[in-house]
């Protein structure tokens, strides 16, 4: 099974930036999805972005389109979350994620199985 560690996680002022990162324990290649999901205390989870093989195509949530970027480097099995402009409504523990299936997952972004997700990593935006 593929394992994702996360990191680059932090504490960052409203209009702030962060870069998180994923490093797949495998060859990314053969992931369709890779991608990112939050879920803050009391809310429920919420696909982030997502991008497909390739790294052609990319999927955003409408809260986040024009201020993150998802980018994979498959020569370091690594795929990236830029965070731009963030706001105190991003405070949330951040997972990666990843799938075989080029499907979007509302609430996980590349799969709902927790078998497929990392351990997180927290973003706190505040002033």
């Amino acid at each position: 099974q593929v394992r994702l560690v996360e990191s680059g996680g932090g504490s960052v002022q409203p209009g702030g930036s962060l870069r998180l990162s994923c490093a797949a324990s495998e060859d990314t290649v053969s992931l369709h999805c890779m991608g990112w999901f939050r879920q803050a205390p009391g809310k429920e989870r919420e696909g982030v972005a997502a991008i497909y093989t390739a790294g052609v195509a990319t999927k955003y949530a409408d809260s986040v389109k024009g201020r993150f970027t998802i980018s994979r480097d498959s020569t370091k099995n690594t795929v990236y979350l830029q965070m731009d402009s963030l706001k105190p409504e991003d405070t949330s523990m951040y997972y990666c994620t990843w799938g075989r299936r080029g499907s979007w997952y509302p609430g996980t972004a590349c799969s709902d199985d927790s078998a497929y997700w990392g351990q997180g990593t927290q973003v706190t935006v505040s002033s």
